[in-house]
Parts: structure tokens; C-alpha cells; sequence
């Protein structure tokens, strides 16, 4: 599960949205939306097996070569059989964290604020009705020059962007006649 935050201000004031720390310029946000943030846990599962599979397969290579060494040198080969075992325990402790840490995390209710560049802000609420208000009156604000929205606290979450969701996936190839949208 990300872990939670302790809670963020998120306003508007002078054109400006301020996410916490993060100032967005009004006229720079391309798209704002409430989305439920979904773990990717089959592609953590394909990952964690395509891991097991390499790093067994590297362990058992390179024990097929300490035993070659072996004819040559059993000290020399007990060592590196003691290396490579314990790395291969390592790398499996590593990636079976990993991937537990996939499956067990939760689904969010989430605010983005996307602009033109590759920024994005992600917020989260424990109340949905509070992220679809927010959505209203950021672009309200976007409209209306004048707009002030005095400090909404929200929730932040930490989550690494590799494990999860983050709505629609648009392909386009070519440059006339694109209809339509995959998700994944």
C-alpha cells in the first residue's frame, strides 16, 4: 500500500494552482480528472516470474561452471558457489518484496492535474464528491481569470509510477482519420 500523507493545501491563487509546494500555471494545465489508480499486479506477477526465471537460470549456469572449476580448484569453486547462491537468494528476496508490495497495495480515488509538458499532479481524497468539486472549480478558474480557491486540503500519495494504472493509454500512429481509445 503507498503510503499516505499527512495531507496537502491545494489552491488557486493569481492564476496560479498551488499543489503543496507545486505552483501550475492555469494557463499550462491541458486536462484535469478524477480516475481510480489501479496497481498494475499482473504486469508485477510477469515481472517477479520473468526475474525468478533469470536469475534461476543464471544460478544454475553458474553453478554448470563452478563445477567445471572444481576439477581445477574445490576451494575455488565452493566460493564461488557460496557467492552465487547468496545472490541469487538476494535477488529472489528482492524481487518477491517487490512484488508483494504490488498485490497488496490498494486502489486510490485520485485528482490529476495534467499540463502541457510531462508534469502531472496527483491528489487523493478519502471523499470523491470533494475531487469532482475540485475538478468544477479548477477549470472554473481556468475560465475565469478572477478565480481565487482558498486553501482544500487533500491527500498525497508516494506511489512508484512503474506499479500502477494511470487511466486511458492513447496510441495514435498516422495523422488523419484517429478514432478511438484503448485502456489497459
Amino acid at each position: 500500500m503507498p503510503p499516505q500523507g499527512h495531507g496537502i493545501e491545494l489552491r488557486i491563487s493569481r492564476r496560479i494552482l498551488w499543489v503543496g509546494g507545486a505552483a501550475y500555471p492555469l494557463e499550462n494545465i491541458a486536462r484535469v480528472y478524477t480516475f481510480t489508480l489501479h496497481p498494475r499486479r499482473k504486469d508485477a506477477t510477469i515481472r517477479f516470474l520473468r526475474n525468478l526465471a533469470v536469475v534461476l537460470a543464471s544460478a544454475f549456469t553458474l553453478t554448470i561452471l563452478a563445477g567445471l572449476t572444481s576439477l581445477a580448484d574445490r576451494d575455488a569453486a565452493e566460493t564461488i558457489l557460496s557467492f552465487v547462491w547468496l545472490g541469487a537468494a538476494a535477488a529472489l528476496v528482492w524481487s518477491l518484496v517487490e512484488w508483494l508490495s504490488v498485490l497488496t497495495a490498494s486502489s486510490h480515488y485520485v485528482l490529476a492535474v495534467e499540463t502541457s509538458g510531462p508534469s502531472i499532479a496527483v491528489v487523493t481524497s478519502k471523499d470523491p464528491g470533494t475531487l469532482h468539486q475540485l475538478v468544477g472549480q479548477i477549470t472554473h478558474a481556468i475560465d475565469n481569470p478572477d478565480t481565487e480557491l482558498y486553501g482544500v486540503r487533500v491527500d498525497t500519495i508516494v506511489i512508484n509510477p512503474r506499479n500502477y494504472h494511470f487511466g486511458d493509454n492513447v496510441n495514435m500512429y498516422g495523422g488523419s482519420n484517429n478514432v478511438g481509445m484503448g485502456t489497459r
